[in-house]
């Protein structure tokens, strides 16, 4: 994580525990010329624009006070969306039932992808439920070779 995240992190944090909603995920990235401070935020039935509105107006406040960027950049806060990504012990945990999509480091049984439903997990290993035509295969993956994960939508 890098400084100016983990700065960000702990001044968003206390703004929004008082409003009761979890931070997902912080990116600080350049894109182009110009540099994104990216907040996204959630709770239990998602978040509405007045919530993001009202989280980027009081963490602006204090960016300012403390300015830790050098550089002029744009600051976005808003819901992870329905294919949030799952970065913690507490997000596999409440994803447990839910369709997701997870990448691995290496490949697991020739595959490095699978997308099925998340069916268990202990902290050392992911296991997910996929479809292969019509049987059901359950496919458990090291947690530490999990590159990213993220909660899948389903068209059906």
């Amino acid at each position: 994580m890098s400084k100016v995240t983990e700065t960000v992190e702990g001044l968003v944090t206390p703004i929004l525990d008082e409003l009761k909603l979890e931070l997902v995920d912080i990116e600080y990235v350049k894109e182009g010329k110009d540099w994104f401070l990216r907040i996204f935020i959630d709770k239990e039935n998602g978040v509405d624009i007045e919530e993001c509105g009202l989280v980027s107006e009081q963490l602006s406040e204090k960016l300012d006070e403390v300015d830790p960027i050098p550089y002029n950049y744009f600051l976005e806060v808003s819901s992870p969306g329905a294919e949030r990504p799952l970065k913690n012990d507490k997000d596999f945990n409440q994803s447990i039932g839910k369709n997701v999509f997870i990448k691995t480091y290496e490949p697991i049984d020739g595959e490095k992808t699978f997308e099925g439903i998340l069916t268990h997990f202990d902290g050392q290993t992911v296991s997910v439920e996929i479809k292969i035509k019509t049987r059901k295969k359950t496919v458990n993956i090291p947690y530490e070779k999990v590159a990213n994960a993220r909660l899948a939508v389903v068209f059906s």
